[in-house]
């Protein structure tokens, strides 16, 4: 128990010199509405960072569809060993996706950037006859993005507060005015890109030395479970930053009192 928490000890007991003073804090009293506000107040940050993660990562049908094309090409090709119709196929699907979106008029830019990887794949596939290049720019891309985030970061400019920032409402006020949350974004970037390079160590030696439906058995187990782990240490270390600074709220706001001055002149 600290200075803070102990009860006045003066002349008169715990309830001051005169008799009359402040009853301590009970279940009901300020300081416990104080401290259940609190709560309440890291549980709402906590529930804001996980939407906001979900949304800007595409949440769990992002990950589907991220998943199903390789999966696909992989399965076709292990039966059959035909490149054409497994990568048909998985550009076929890819499409599909983006399709289905476009009916439910939902979001379509993680369904997109499924499709522009998959036709990646195809293109360098069909160009090169070898099936194990249908995955050498999904590799790329990964080796690039980890290296991104840790390059950005040692820059100053975690890429992951650039991602997320303006989901957040907060652009880029975290860099100058939110020290705690440029240090919550540059260990979430860390985590990102040591993630997608520990990925790549493992991906790379497989794509030179073992066959083409190995390698692409190794990569979709290796979708889902790293991106998780990222997301999850993302959510751990923003939900104890401090919150975000709504910069469009400040915008409105001076907006707002730009207009009563001018009404009052």
């Amino acid at each position: 128990m600290t200075s803070l928490d102990k009860p006045t000890t003066d002349e008169g007991g715990p309830w001051g010199p005169d008799g009359h003073g402040t009853a301590p804090d009970g279940p009901d009293g300020p300081r416990a509405q104080d401290a259940a506000e609190a709560r309440a107040g890291r549980d709402d940050a906590k529930a804001v960072t996980e939407a906001a993660l979900f949304d800007a990562f595409g949440g769990v049908r992002g990950m589907v569809e991220t998943v199903v094309p390789g999966l696909l090409f992989v399965t076709i090709f292990t039966v059959n060993k035909d490149l054409h119709a497994s990568a048909l196929a998985a550009l076929a699907v890819s499409l599909l996706l983006v399709v289905v979106r476009l009916v439910r008029r939902d979001t379509v830019k993680h369904a997109f950037s499924g499709v522009f990887g998959v036709a990646f794949g195809v293109v360098f596939a069909m160009m090169t006859g070898n099936a194990k290049d249908f995955y050498l720019p999904g590799m790329l891309y990964t080796l690039g993005l980890g290296l991104a985030y840790v390059v950005t970061t040692l820059a100053g400019v975690p890429l992951i507060g650039l991602i997320l920032g303006p989901v957040f409402k907060e652009n880029l006020s975290w860099r100058t005015r939110n020290p705690g949350r440029k240090k919550a974004y540059a260990k979430a970037s860390y985590a990102w890109g040591f993630i997608l390079l520990g990925k790549c160590a493992i991906l790379f030696p497989l794509y030179w030395w073992a066959d083409t439906t190995q390698l692409g058995w190794v990569l979709i187990a290796l979708k889902i479970p790293p991106f998780l782990l990222a997301v999850y240490l993302t959510w751990v270390f923003l939900a104890k930053a401090p919150p975000p600074i709504d910069v469009f709220a400040e915008m409105e706001e001076a907006e707002r009192a730009e207009k009563e001055r001018e009404a009052r002149a």
